[in-house]
């Protein structure tokens, strides 16, 4: 399966945006953009410039490759309404995303590596797909054989519960390590920080 093996915090840096909680700390004591001449690189402000940061740090947010991101895009732009909501949409409700929002991993990528092993039922089936699209009214489980796995008898400890229970289109079960889909998620509780018009707008060049 493919995937980005870039260093989070080289990318954070490059995009100016903690990709990762632990980015965040690195980006208070060297906010340049990597690389030998990272210092003396000019910011380009330009609109095709921005519009192309915005692509790459939604793209790498959410754990996606160019073709994906843009195959994504695509399908968001033939469904009917915004076409930058419905992309946000779409993202929010992959499977990985979806264990990452119920609380069940500190980031996207540790929530993309739980998936990928298998460690989680989707209504009844055990899946290992992170793109999986959820709908509503799908239950992921934790599978029987993975309860006895250190991290999830260590969870609490490892991904401290947060405000998953906030999400008006999840309902997180913590003590069972499982949660229902409701209903879709909405613009407000996507990521806040990103302009999804930039998105659209280097889409429709």
């Amino acid at each position: 399966m493919a995937r980005d093996t870039q260093s989070i915090v080289k990318m954070s840096r490059r995009e100016g945006y903690a990709l990762h909680p632990k980015a965040q700390k690195y980006l208070v004591r060297r906010s340049t953009v990597p690389g030998q001449h990272g210092r003396t690189v000019r910011k380009n402000n330009g609109q095709f410039s921005l519009q192309l940061r915005e692509k790459q740090k939604v793209k790498r947010l959410y754990g996606l490759l160019e073709k994906q991101f843009a195959k994504l895009m695509n399908e968001a732009s033939r469904t009917p309404g915004q076409s930058g909501a419905i992309l946000l949409q779409f993202l929010e409700r992959r499977l990985d995303n979806a264990v990452y929002r119920a609380g069940y991993a500190i980031s996207r990528r540790a929530a993309r590596q739980l998936v990928t092993h298998g460690h989680f039922m989707l209504n009844g089936r055990r899946v290992d797909v992170p793109s999986i699209r959820l709908k509503p009214g799908d239950e992921v489980v934790l599978r029987d054989a993975s309860k006895n796995n250190e991290y999830f008898k260590n969870l609490d400890d490892l991904s401290p519960a947060g405000n998953e229970n906030s999400l008006s289109w999840l309902a997180a079960d913590r003590k069972k390590v499982s949660f229902k889909v409701t209903g879709l998620p909405t613009r407000e509780e996507a990521e806040p920080e990103i302009q999804e018009q930039l998105i659209v707008e280097y889409y429709s060049r």
